[in-house]
C-alpha cells in the first residue's frame, strides 16, 4: 500500500506540474521501489539503490548540487554494492537479511568516521561553490551514517535515512524556489520519509522475530 501510494503521488505531481524532467521521475520511481525492498530486508533493494544513485546523481548534477552528486556516486552507490555482498552472505531466510545488533564500540567507530567524512566533504563542496552548502553538508553526514548502517545490517539505518530525507526535503524546496519543475523531488523525498519510517518499524519487527527464533 505504501509503495502504491508513493508511486501515485510521484506520478500525479509530475504530470500536474507538467514537468519535463523525466530523469527526475525515473529517479523517484526507482528510489521508492528500492526503499520498499530494503524495508523488507530484501537484497533486491540494494541493487535498485545502486541504479537509483546514478539517476539521482544526474538530477543533482543538473542543479549543481555537487554534494548530492558526489555523495551518491562516491558513497551511496559503492556502499550499496558492498551491502549486496554482506546481505547475500548473511541471510535469515529467502528474501530477508539477518539483522545485526549494534554495540557501543561500533557506534564510536562510525561517529569518528562520520565526523571525518563530514569535514572533508565540507571543504570539497565549498571549493566547488555548492549551493546551500550547510544543508548539503548535513545531507552527507546523515547519508554516510545511513549507508554505513545499511551495510552493517542495522535497523537504525532507517532512522538516519529518515533524517536525511528531511534534509533533502529542505534542499529540494530551495531548488523549487528557482525552478518549479523540481517540486516532484520534494514530494519524492516526503514519500521516502514515509517508506524509511516504515522500514525502521519493520526492521525492529524482523529483529524481534529473529531473536525470538534463536
Amino acid at each position: 500500500m505504501i509503495w502504491v501510494i508513493s508511486l501515485l503521488v510521484i506520478f500525479i505531481s509530475f504530470f500536474a506540474f507538467k514537468s519535463n524532467e523525466y530523469m527526475t521521475l525515473a529517479a523517484s520511481l526507482i528510489g521508492v521501489t528500492a526503499l520498499i525492498f530494503v524495508a523488507k530486508g530484501d537484497v533486491l533493494g540494494q541493487l535498485l539503490t545502486v541504479i537509483f544513485a546514478f539517476f539521482y546523481a544526474f538530477v543533482s548534477f543538473k542543479f549543481r548540487y555537487w554534494g548530492e552528486m558526489i555523495t551518491y556516486l562516491g558513497m551511496t552507490a559503492p556502499i550499496a554494492m558492498g551491502a549486496v555482498v554482506t546481505w547475500l552472505r548473511n541471510p535469515y531466510k529467502k528474501g530477508e537479511v539477518k539483522v545485526r545488533h549494534t554495540n557501543p564500540k561500533l557506534w564510536s567507530i562510525l561517529t569518528v568516521l562520520t565526523i571525518a567524512v563530514t569535514i572533508i566533504f565540507y571543504y570539497v563542496l565549498k571549493y566547488f561553490d555548492t549551493p546551500n552548502l550547510i544543508v548539503s553538508t548535513i545531507s552527507i553526514t546523515t547519508s554516510f551514517m545511513a549507508a554505513s548502517l545499511t551495510l552493517l545490517r542495522s535497523s537504525y539505518y532507517a532512522l538516519f535515512y529518515a533524517g536525511n530525507d528531511i534534509v533533502l526535503i529542505i534542499l529540494w524546496i530551495l531548488a523549487t524556489t528557482t525552478n518549479i519543475a523540481y517540486l516532484p523531488m520534494v514530494l519524492c523525498f516526503i514519500m521516502f520519509l514515509l517508506n524509511d519510517l516504515y522500514g525502521f518499524i519493520n526492521w525492529q519487527r524482523m529483529k524481534k522475530n529473529q531473536t525470538s527464533y534463536f
